[in-house]
């Protein structure tokens, strides 16, 4: 019957007595009547709840047979417990026995107890009877203790040995028959029904054997003489001694029995003490001497020399301790151990010359000694936890200690500055509880030192370390190394090129330390953010998409988010602006004296010019920025190179000396212009110069050449018309361009973004694409006026009127710090 099935019939019994007492109540006794049957009843329900609790604590057995194989079914726990067996697992159930010894092994899905390894129950239990080993079934949640014993039933697997092959016995040849002779007995390890059953003596007609039970429970075997000895017929008989025991099959030893036939001795020796008490520590020294015993016969010559065997000892006594057969003294020949035997009971025999003898026990106590440190058993251990748990069990442990009494008594601590604490439990069990919540980042791992010390003198302690890790909890977000980037880009970078790279770090760990990033679209919606970076979201590198022109866009900026792999995530941001640095991709463009082949002009110069007059100016501006942009004019040749000269800062070509009549009417000058950029880049503009007597109609057209000129003149008029044949070639393309544009943007327009989602740039903006002119949408007229005296120039005129100008015109431009080094007339 189970612990609930016995708590059951106590509450029915309970139920049942109260109903009783309310009927006697009821009824018509008298008072003291039934205070008395009152009185009774609750006598007798102490008496039950008595007995319910003293059941209730009485221990689960469990038995099995020695020599069983490995594995073999022992019982069930949950049977046994009254327990479902999905509970066994839910619970944590383990089963712990003493001194870290794992003889069973509990399967915690069906409940079965099994043998984790052979049992031998000579070598567990020697020869006490029954073989009982106790142990503890533990569950951890909640947590109970249960006790339980295991028996452990004997096989016939000793045969019974005699510890001395060959028995000698001197025996007087005047003894008288019916006398008894004590005869060493054999050993059995075995126990029970398989222990030592009988004696028998071979076949003779001296002797016969009786077998004689002590109170202990053993059997010894004595020789019964039946006839008279004659010495001198038959001086030594040699008998055969047979032990059997109970088994099925039963094993047998045999002995040979040597009977010694003496001549009369009639006194026998006497032992001065019939018991001798020693007590030694189990420390003493192997060689240190025990006890002497000492006997006396009255009998003179060799019936009065006395020598002392040990008589009925065991092998664990006659290994223990050496017996000298002259003195009788008593030395200990191996060391002694309190926690394996107490004590020894030696019985030693005194015999004569002449074969008598006689009789005396040596109880030996043995004094334990503090020579045991504890020990610890880990029953349970939680680790890793996690950081965010509060007053979590770590570890459940049981303490045992060897030694007996106060040097058995045991005290368990740990540090005293560590976040746990131990809570000591029944039976020697302890649990280790956190105090609280745990912080992994500040403390990812503890080293626990469990201290047990015993009361004995002097304390011994032992140390036992338990590593607990704590486990990470997404308590911390992503931090970014900068709050804002700053990332510098040569503008005309290759698509996919690597501008640089943003960092978080996140101190909680694994899959909470994973950092993923990722691009936030911008809140104006301007600029089309995923067509110009785009970031690796494993490691933050940012990639330019595409090629970024620096005079359609110097900076922007753009948010990154970090976010963590835990559940639930946590991020962060941080803004990366992005400047792109200018770089030497366009030649400086020629503005005046325009370059485009169309209808030449001339400047004029009067003959009677002085030398540093103003011929003319060179215009001409770079979309570059700072030194980029920076121009330089050169000379580079000229008709008559003395007549002229040129600042190289400002483009202004001035005479250098007077003019005279020799000087050619039609100057030409080529003109570098050039930037400051590595590698500068250059353009050439070529200047007409007229040598006039005044600016009138006449002066505009070219002299005639010299006949000698004429058939070159005739070669650059075929030149001429093929130029003409392809400027207005290209003068239709341009026109188709510039419509198909209008309407695009009159769509765009219509549709109203900004930018499109190809990339491309708004009209407005000055396209650059490296050749280091302006915009084909706009060309300009730079020429003299006719019918005009004056130098009136008319300058950057758009061709096409009829267009509004735009906010990149050329007008614009003039206000450009881009175009700070160029010059204007109006």
């Amino acid at each position: 019957m189970g612990e609930p099935d016995r708590i059951c019939i106590f509450l029915r019994f309970l139920r049942l007595l109260l109903r009783s007492n309310q009927a006697t109540l009821r009824g018509g006794t008298t008072e003291r009547e039934g205070a008395m049957i009152l009185q009774q009843r609750q006598v007798l329900f102490l008496l039950v709840l008595l007995g319910v609790s003293g059941a209730a604590s009485e221990p689960e057995q469990f038995s099995v047979v020695e020599e069983m194989e490995k594995g073999s079914f022992v019982g069930n726990v949950a049977e046994a417990l009254g327990l479902e067996v999905g509970e066994l697992s839910n619970r944590g159930a383990r089963v712990v026995f003493k001194g870290n010894k794992e003889y069973l092994q509990l399967h915690a899905k069906t409940g079965d107890l099994l043998l984790r390894e052979k049992l031998d129950r000579e070598e567990l239990c020697g020869p006490a009877e029954p073989c009982v080993l106790p142990f503890q079934i533990l569950l951890e949640n909640p947590f109970q203790i249960v006790r339980a014993e295991l028996m452990v039933g004997d096989v016939n697997d000793h045969s019974p040995v005699f510890l001395d092959p060959e028995i000698v016995l001197k025996i007087p040849e005047n003894t008288s028959p019916g006398t008894v002779f004590v005869l060493e007995n054999a050993q059995d390890l075995d126990a029970g029904s398989n222990s030592l059953l009988n004696y028998t003596m071979s076949p003779n007609s001296l002797f016969h054997i009786q077998i004689r039970d002590t109170s202990e429970g053993r059997r010894y075997p004595e020789l019964i003489l039946d006839g008279t000895l004659d010495r001198e017929e038959l001086s030594e008989i040699t008998l055969t001694l047979t032990a059997v025991d109970g088994g099925v099959p039963p094993r047998s030893g045999t002995a040979q029995v040597r009977v010694v036939v003496l001549d009369v001795n009639d006194n026998a020796p006497v032992f001065t003490q019939s018991q001798y008490k020693v007590q030694i520590p189990e420390d003493s020294s192997i060689g240190s001497k025990v006890v002497t015993v000492s006997a006396t016969d009255t009998d003179a010559g060799n019936y009065g020399e006395i020598f002392y065997t040990f008589l009925h000892a065991s092998e664990n006594i006659r290994k223990t301790f050496h017996l000298k057969e002259e003195s009788g003294e008593l030395y200990l020949e191996e060391k002694m151990d309190f926690e394996l035997t107490q004590s020894y009971t030696i019985n030693i025999q005194a015999t004569d010359g002449g074969g008598l003898s006689a009789e005396c026990i040596v109880i030996i106590q043995v004094i334990d000694l503090n020579d045991n440190p504890p020990e610890l058993t880990i029953s349970s251990l939680s680790s890793p936890i996690p950081e965010n748990s509060s007053e979590t069990v770590v570890a459940v442990f049981r303490v045992s200690d060897l030694d007996s009494g106060e040097n058995g008594k045991m005290v368990c601590s740990i540090q005293d500055d560590l976040p746990f604490v131990l809570k000591p439990s029944v039976e020697n069990f302890y649990t280790l509880v956190t105090e609280g919540a745990l912080d992994r980042e500040s403390r990812a791992e503890y080293n626990i030192t469990i201290t047990v010390s015993d009361l004995g003198s002097p304390r011994l302690r032992s140390e036992y370390s338990i590593p607990v890790f704590i486990s990470d909890v997404n308590d911390n977000p992503p931090v970014f190394s900068q709050r804002v980037y700053k990332l510098y880009l040569q503008e005309n970078n290759s698509p996919a090129l690597h501008i640089g790279s943003v960092s978080a770090s996140d101190r909680d760990s694994g899959i909470n330390a994973k950092i993923t990033y990722s691009l936030l679209p911008p809140e104006t919606g301007d600029l089309p953010l995923f067509s110009y970076i785009s970031i690796n979201s494993d490691n933050g590198h940012l990639y330019a998409l595409r090629s970024l022109d620096y005079e359609a866009i110097q900076a922007f900026q753009f948010t990154v988010r970090a976010v963590d792999g835990g559940s639930p995530s946590l991020s962060s941001q941080a803004v990366v602006q992005v400047l792109v640095e200018d770089e030497n991709d366009n030649s400086p463009f020629v503005l005046y004296p325009l370059q485009n082949g169309t209808a030449p002009c001339n400047d004029l110069v009067p003959r009677a010019a002085e030398p540093g007059y103003l011929v003319t100016k060179v215009v001409a501006v770079d979309r570059d920025w700072g030194q980029n942009s920076w121009l330089s004019y050169q000379l580079v040749k000229a008709t008559d190179p003395g007549l002229f000269t040129l600042f190289a800062h400002n483009g202004e070509v001035h005479t250098a000396r007077p003019i005279s009549d020799r000087d050619t009417i039609k100057q030409k000058l080529l003109v570098l212009v050039k930037d400051n950029g590595q590698p500068p880049l250059s353009t050439m503009a070529t200047l007409n110069v007229l040598l006039v007597d005044g600016f009138s109609e006449p002066y505009m057209q070219f002299p005639d050449v010299p006949k000698e000129q004429v058939q070159t003149d005739s070669l650059t008029t075929y030149l001429v018309i093929s130029l003409v044949s392809v400027s207005f070639l290209f003068l239709v393309s341009l026109i188709m361009f510039i419509a198909i544009r209008l309407w695009k943007k009159k769509r765009d327009a219509t549709d109203g973004g900004h930018f499109n989602p190809n990339g491309s740039f708004p009209a407005h903006l000055v396209d650059v694409s490296g050749t280091g002119t302006l915009s084909q949408r706009y060309q300009y007229e730079v020429c003299l006026t006719s019918g005009s005296g004056t130098s009136e120039f008319k300058f950057l005129k758009p061709i096409i009127p009829t267009l509004p100008p735009a906010e990149g015109s050329v007008n614009d431009s003039i206000e450009n710090p881009h175009l700070r080094n160029s010059f204007f007339f109006t």
